[in-house]
């Protein structure tokens, strides 16, 4: 039996999502431990070319709730808004894409399976299937940017550890 869309996309965002509001929990504890401060930490990058923390953060957000929507449109064109500049702003991002997946109707995501979907970015365009579009792009780009996150972090001397980039794993119940 194939797996349903649902049960394929969205508890892995939800785990994501529950590991990204963790390690700004940890990254805010490890600022007021170390003197570090929230904004130095919230703009730090691994490298020049790429993006700091708060944009890797936004993007698990944007990948996850702002696919679902981009479905719903039938076109997905990634949110180019600053991030926001602080610990409260990115929880609360956070928070609002956990509620968009919490909140979404299984029969509503199935009904998606085979609808025709669309990224635009400037001039360039990919053609997609909904679920190809959601397993295929919007999946691995959450994914991408959480390990960015945690990586920015590491690197920074923010006590993670593979526990906590995995989250809340499902495992059965006893």
């Amino acid at each position: 039996m194939p797996i349903p869309l649902h049960a394929a996309f969205v508890p892995s965002a939800l785990q994501m999502l529950g590991t990204c509001d963790h390690l700004i929990a940890k990254a805010k504890a490890w600022c007021g431990e170390t003197g570090c401060t929230e904004s130095e930490l919230v703009g730090c990058r691994i490298h020049d070319e790429m993006f700091p923390l708060a944009y890797q953060l936004k993007s698990v957000a944007v990948h996850t709730a702002g696919a679902i929507e981009g479905v719903r449109a039938g076109v997905f064109r990634p949110d180019v808004t600053p991030p926001p500049e602080d610990f409260a702003g990115l929880s609360a991002q956070i928070a609002a894409a956990r509620e968009t997946l919490t909140a979404l109707d299984e029969a509503e995501m199935e009904g998606w399976t085979g609808q025709p979907m669309r990224f635009e970015f400037r001039d360039y365009r990919m053609d997609f299937s909904a679920e190809d579009f959601l397993l295929s792009f919007s999946q691995p780009n959450f994914y991408f940017h959480a390990a960015t996150a945690y990586d920015i972090l590491r690197m920074k001397g923010v006590p993670v550890g593979k526990r906590d980039f995995m989250g809340a794993v499902r495992v059965q119940a006893a």
